[in-house]
């Protein structure tokens, strides 16, 4: 059963951007792990809670919601900063959150886009996406030290990489373990350092990858690749990897949403009498549609089931016929004739005198 974000951050579903932003500040500092050591229960709630803020403070994310459709959780905190710029965001730079265990330094993310097709947006593809990055330097395999160099036992942090600091919070005085600013949490100083990378532990490469674009992506789509951005170098993380598509136009439909559209041009007989036309469908194939006698210009005609598919669902949208009526601008002698009779007979009346 989904979640209910209004009932995880304890709001009514009439609730003000600022009752959200209070009931966070709340659950926040009742179970963010610095206050609760060691207990999951607490990270898990506090999980839940950051998400049903992003979600809920968001006004295109809440509509979304509030109609029901799938949000994507794993996409929440692609933003660069991820939950550190959500905490900053509530409260302020100095948020008395530092993260309970030291972190080496971390990759930076990469953002690349990629275009894919209609089609391949309506069903989902594979894409390979280039780009250049940094990379654990091979010289060194990402160490930093020059090969068979010593490498010594960091006399400020004793080797763990890590130190003890005292820090005010929001909780009072805490003990706060941080990364060893000498050795970069590494816990060694290099005694040689690698002559390829000069001690970063990264060289520039051409990177490749291939990333599943999921059916029902839309321009502007981000998915989030972890650790496959920037190497951390020594030893660190990785950085993410963000891949925007970019959907091309088709120039034989257009879409809003899940729906495609799809115009259909007759001439004036074919409208008032009826007749078949054939549909292309986004899939490659196509489709006989039947247009009623009386047809007006403007018309809508349905194919339910035939146009995107729904991002996180296995439905689909629909795929909406337009109905255009041509008017032609010219005529022959014989068909002006049976024009002005059709006219006589339906007791139309024609200013314009007869082409000579």
């Amino acid at each position: 059963m989904a979640r209910d974000f209004y009932q995880t951050l304890g709001v009514g579903r009439d609730a003000t951007t600022e009752e959200i932003k209070k009931a966070f500040r709340r659950i926040a500092r009742e179970t963010h792990p610095d206050a609760n050591p060691g207990d999951p229960e607490a990270e898990h709630r506090f999980r839940a809670a950051a998400e049903a803020y992003e979600v809920l403070v968001d006004p295109e994310r809440r509509r979304r919601y509030d109609r029901g459709d799938a949000i994507d959780l794993t996409d929440i905190f692609s933003g660069f900063g991820g939950l550190d710029d959500l905490l900053r965001s509530v409260f302020g730079e100095r948020s008395g959150f530092g993260g309970g265990a030291p972190r080496r330094s971390r990759g930076r993310d990469v953002l690349v886009r990629t275009e894919v097709s209609l089609e391949e947006a309506a069903f989902g593809t594979d894409a390979v996406v280039e780009f250049e990055t940094l990379a654990n330097c091979e010289h060194c395999s990402g160490s930093g030290a020059e090969p068979g160099a010593e490498q010594a036992t960091c006399p400020d942090c004793g080797g763990s990489g890590q130190v003890r600091v005292a820090q005010r919070s929001l909780f009072g005085t805490m003990m706060s373990v941080t990364l060893c600013r000498r050795c970069q949490g590494e816990g060694r100083l290099l005694s040689e350092m690698c002559r390829i990378c000069r001690g970063s532990g990264t060289q520039p490469d051409q990177s490749r990858v291939t990333v599943e674009i999921p059916a029902g992506v839309s321009t502007g789509t981000r998915l989030r690749l972890s650790g496959l951005g920037e190497s951390g170098g020594r030893s660190g993380p990785g950085g993410d990897l963000f891949v925007e598509i970019v959907v091309a136009e088709d120039p034989r439909f257009s879409r809003d949403g899940d729906d495609l559209f799809h115009r259909v041009t007759l001439g004036i007989a074919e409208a008032t009498l009826g007749t078949r036309v054939t549909v292309p469908l986004i899939d490659g194939s196509a489709r006989e549609l039947e247009v009623p006698a009386g047809t007006q210009p403007g018309a809508r005609l349905m194919l339910e089931g035939e146009g995107m598919t729904v991002l996180g669902r296995r439905t689909r949208g629909d795929l909406v016929v337009e109905v255009v009526v041509e008017v032609p601008e010219k005529l022959t002698r014989d068909e002006e004739d049976l024009l002005r009779r059709w006219a006589e007979l339906r007791a139309e009346k024609i200013d314009r005198p007869a082409s000579t």
